[in-house]
């Protein structure tokens, strides 16, 4: 499973923030730091911030910040306001009607790995990501 751009830029951004000694970011650090472009990195934070996930302070100095406990954001958190889920639980062909009643030619196979996917993605937080370290900026 690869997530689009968008939700990789939005989880980078976001656990860049946590795990930076900075405590608010303007949109030029932001896009030096993770090579995302202007424009791109611009509309997305006005997402984020829309969804309460970050807030903006204005001023000259002025950025964004954090505005929930990294422990409380989870990544399918972030997935369903930038994406949605849906494209993650539907199945793997793109078959609408495929089901357990009636299941496509890899409904089987791939429903397993499907409910690990989703597992990990309702369980796993920003917090357990700036614990394990698990992003290089």
């Amino acid at each position: 499973m690869i997530l689009t751009k968008t939700s990789q830029y939005a989880v980078r951004v976001l656990t860049y923030m946590i795990q930076s000694d900075l405590r608010v970011f303007s949109a030029h650090h932001l896009i030096k730091a993770l090579s995302i472009p202007d424009k791109y990195l611009r509309q997305l934070l006005t997402t984020l911030s829309k969804a309460g996930f970050i807030k903006s302070i204005r001023g000259r100095e002025g950025g964004y910040v954090l505005a929930r406990n990294p422990d409380k954001i989870r990544l399918s958190d972030i997935i369903e306001v930038i994406d949605g889920m849906e494209r993650y639980e539907r199945c793997l062909l793109g078959f609408p009607s495929c089901s357990d009643d009636n299941p496509c030619s890899l409904h089987r196979k791939w429903a397993p790995l499907r409910e690990q996917m989703l597992h990990f993605l309702r369980e796993t937080t920003l917090d357990e990501i700036r614990q394990n370290d698990i992003t290089k900026f």
